[in-house]
C-alpha cells in the first residue's frame, strides 16, 4: 500500500516550485497548445483534472505532469495511479494560469503522445463525416454526441482543429476516446480526399446520407431522418455551419435526409441536427437487440 503522506513528500522533495512566469517550462506549455507545437513535438497539452482522467481512461498515461501544490494534495488518490516515471512540475497558481488558455485553470496540466490516441483500423458500421465545420464549439459536441451514439470513427474535412483547447474543453475530453482522421491541408485538398472516401463508402455498399435544410429546393428526393434504416452501414455527413454541405461532397451521397421544423427558422445548429439522427441508430439497434 502507498502511503498517501509519503507520496506527496517524494513529490515535493524532488521538485523545485516554478514561481516565476520566465521559467522555459512556461514557454514551452504555450508552444504546445499551438499546431505548430503539437505537430513539430508529437506532443499534446491537456489542460485540467477531467482532460488527464480521460487519458487515464484509455490506458495511457502523461508524459509528464504540472500542477500547483494544493492540486497535488487534493488529488492524491488520482496520483496513486501514475508511476513514478511520469515526472511533475511544481508551479503556483499564477504561472500556471500564465502558460494555459483557459482563464481559471483548476491547478493542473498533463502533456501526451499524440501518437497514442486511439485509432480504429477495421470495418466501420457507422461513420460521421464533418464536411469544413468551422465551430470549435459545434465539432466538441458533435465528438461528443458521436461518442455517447457509439460512433466508430469521425471523418473530418479540414475544419476546426480537434486538438485544439476549445475542441478539446467543448467534447470534454470525447476527442481523446473518439477515432478520427482529418483530410487536407487546404479546401480543395480536403474536398478531393473527403468524395473520394465517399465514394469509396458508395461502392463498398454504404449508405451515405447527406443532410439538408428542410422546405428548401433539392433534386434528390429527401426522407425525414425517422425513415432511415440506422441498422445498416451508414456514413452520416453533416456541412459547413454557414455554408452547409459543398455541392462536390453532396453529388457523392446516395441518400437524403432532414430533421423538419417550423418555417420561423431558416435552419438549425449542426450539432442540433445530429443528436436525434445519431441517437436514433442507437434506438434502433436496441429496438432490434443489436
Amino acid at each position: 500500500m502507498i502511503d498517501n503522506h509519503s507520496e506527496l513528500t517524494r513529490i515535493h522533495d524532488s521538485e523545485i516550485l516554478i514561481t516565476s512566469r520566465r521559467n522555459a517550462l512556461v514557454k514551452r506549455l504555450r508552444y504546445l497548445s499551438s499546431l505548430e507545437g503539437r505537430k513539430k513535438t508529437g506532443m499534446l497539452l491537456l489542460e485540467g483534472t477531467h482532460l488527464l482522467e480521460e487519458v487515464l481512461k484509455i490506458s495511457s498515461l502523461p508524459n509528464e505532469i504540472v500542477a500547483t501544490d494544493y492540486w497535488i494534495e487534493k488529488h492524491s488518490m488520482l496520483l496513486k495511479s501514475i508511476p513514478k516515471s511520469v515526472h511533475i512540475h511544481r508551479v503556483t497558481q499564477d504561472v500556471l494560469s500564465f502558460a494555459l488558455t483557459t482563464k481559471t485553470p483548476d491547478g493542473v496540466a498533463s502533456v501526451f503522445p499524440i501518437d497514442e490516441l486511439p485509432n480504429f483500423d477495421k470495418k466501420p458500421q457507422f461513420v460521421l463525416a464533418l464536411d469544413r465545420l468551422q465551430d470549435p464549439g459545434n465539432m466538441g459536441t458533435l465528438f461528443r454526441i458521436a461518442l455517447a451514439a457509439d460512433i466508430e470513427i469521425v471523418w473530418l474535412a479540414l475544419g476546426a482543429d480537434p486538438l485544439s483547447q476549445k475542441v478539446l474543453r467543448s467534447s470534454v475530453g470525447a476527442v481523446l476516446q473518439m477515432p478520427y482522421l482529418r483530410f487536407g491541408s487546404n479546401e480543395k485538398e480536403a474536398l478531393d480526399v473527403f468524395s473520394e472516401k465517399l465514394k469509396v463508402a458508395c461502392r463498398d455498399g454504404y449508405q451515405v446520407i447527406s443532410t439538408v435544410v428542410p422546405n428548401t429546393y433539392e433534386s434528390n428526393p429527401v426522407s425525414p431522418y425517422w425513415e432511415i434504416d440506422w441498422s445498416l452501414p451508414t456514413v452520416l455527413v453533416l456541412g459547413n455551419e454557414g455554408k452547409g454541405i459543398h455541392p462536390v461532397i453532396n453529388s457523392c451521397c446516395n441518400l437524403w435526409t432532414t430533421l423538419p421544423h417550423s418555417k420561423a427558422i431558416e435552419s438549425l445548429n449542426v450539432a442540433s441536427v445530429a443528436v436525434p439522427m445519431l441517437l436514433e441508430r442507437r434506438r434502433a439497434k436496441m429496438t432490434l437487440g443489436i
